[in-house]
C-alpha cells in the first residue's frame, strides 16, 4: 500500500513538473510571439510613415511643377499680348523702305528734275511717310536714332567704312536703311556707314 502511494506521488510530481515546463515553453513562446508582433507594428508603422514622406514630397514637387506651368503660361500670354504682331511689323517697315527708294528714283530722274509735278509728287509721298511713322509710333515702333551716334551693335549693322578725319572713328555718317525698335526689343537694326581715320592719320599715329 504505501509503496502504491510512494508511486502515486512520484507520478503526481512528475506530471507537475511536466505540466510546468509546458507552461513555460508556452509563455515563452507567447512571449516570443508578442516581441515579433511589436517588431512588425515599429516596421509598419515606419514603412506607412516613409510612405507619408515620399507623397508629401510628390505633392510638393507637383504643385511646384504646376506653378512654373502657370508662370510660363502667363509669360507666354503676356509675351503673345506685347509683341504678337512683332512679325507684321517687321514686314511693315518694307513700307517705309519702298517710299524712301521710290522718292530717291524720282529726284534722280532727269526727266522729272524741278519740275512741278516732282515736288508734288514728292510732298504726297512725304505725308504718306510721316503718317507710316506716326501709325508705328502710336503702336511703339520707333526709328533708331543713328547718324552722328557711335556704333551700337545692339541697334546699328555697319555696312561699310569710309575716311573721314572730321569724325572720330566709330561715328556713323550715313543711315543707309533705318533701323526700328518696337517696346524694349529689336525690330530691325539700322544699316549704316561708320567713319574711320584716314590713312594720313594712321601714318601720323604710326610716326609718334
Amino acid at each position: 500500500m504505501e509503496k502504491e502511494e510512494n508511486q502515486k506521488f512520484e507520478n503526481d510530481v512528475k506530471k507537475k513538473n511536466i505540466d510546468e515546463k509546458e507552461e513555460l515553453i508556452s509563455d515563452s513562446h507567447d512571449q516570443k510571439s508578442t516581441e515579433q508582433d511589436s517588431v512588425k507594428e515599429e516596421v509598419i508603422e515606419k514603412t506607412s510613415e516613409e510612405k507619408i514622406l515620399e507623397l508629401e514630397d510628390k505633392l510638393a514637387r507637383t504643385f511646384a511643377e504646376m506653378e512654373n506651368q502657370r508662370r510660363r503660361f502667363e509669360k507666354e500670354k503676356n509675351e503673345a499680348f506685347e509683341y504678337g504682331g512683332f512679325t507684321l511689323a517687321k514686314e511693315s517697315l518694307n513700307l517705309i523702305d519702298n517710299l524712301e527708294r521710290s522718292k530717291e528714283i524720282l529726284k534722280n530722274d532727269d526727266s522729272l528734275k524741278n519740275s512741278e509735278a516732282l515736288i508734288k509728287i514728292l510732298e504726297h509721298l512725304d505725308i504718306i511717310y510721316k503718317d507710316l511713322i506716326s501709325i508705328f509710333s502710336k503702336n511703339n515702333i520707333v526709328p533708331i536714332e543713328s547718324l552722328e551716334k557711335k556704333l551700337d551693335p545692339n541697334f546699328h549693322q555697319a555696312m561699310m567704312e569710309v575716311e573721314n578725319d572730321q569724325k572720330e572713328p566709330g561715328t556713323i555718317i550715313q543711315e543707309i536703311q533705318k533701323g526700328f525698335t518696337i517696346k524694349d526689343r529689336l525690330l530691325r537694326p539700322a544699316l549704316v556707314a561708320v567713319s574711320r581715320k584716314t590713312e594720313k592719320d594712321k601714318e601720323n599715329e604710326g610716326n609718334k
